[in-house]
């Protein structure tokens, strides 16, 4: 893997790993803490997978891979609005959850180009964007106004 093709992010929850998971795969629970995207699939292998703003203009697309709740979820991902992210391919984001001995989860989010590129606009807004959602899906989960 390349730097430059990986974006990765841990964060640790106080919740349960079936809440987390719920969390991340209830559509309507998504547009909350997805600051009003829908989210569009039923998260089960084979499945597909959308990103949409309310006006139907999907931002992201693609097909969930692998769904082992409450531990996995692999999703093959593909930027749809900006053509420079577009044009960069299909990455994989990547979603572990454990349980720790403390009653929280960590989430690790790794989110890896499938063909690396050097300097990755694709990467960058990723690693821009990863932080802001999860921390609203921790507060959201942790305020327990979740699933």
């Amino acid at each position: 893997m390349s730097e430059a093709s990986t974006f990765i992010y841990v964060t640790y929850i106080y919740t349960t790993p079936e809440k987390l998971w719920a969390a991340l795969t209830t559509p309507a629970f998504i547009k909350q803490y997805w600051m009003g995207i829908d989210a569009e699939s039923d998260f089960q292998a084979g499945s597909s997978w959308r990103l949409k703003h309310a006006d139907g203009r999907v931002f992201d697309s693609g097909e969930i891979l692998e769904a082992d709740p409450p531990r996995r979820l692999v999703i093959k991902w593909r930027h749809e609005l900006m053509p420079e992210l577009n044009a960069e391919g299909w990455a994989r984001c990547v979603m572990e959850l454990e349980p720790d001995d403390h009653g929280a989860v960590k989430l690790t989010v790794t989110h890896t180009l499938d063909q690396p590129k050097p300097n990755s606009k694709f990467i960058k807004a990723v690693s821009g964007g990863w932080p802001h959602i999860l921390s609203n899906l921790k507060t959201m989960l942790e305020m327990k106004t979740a699933v």
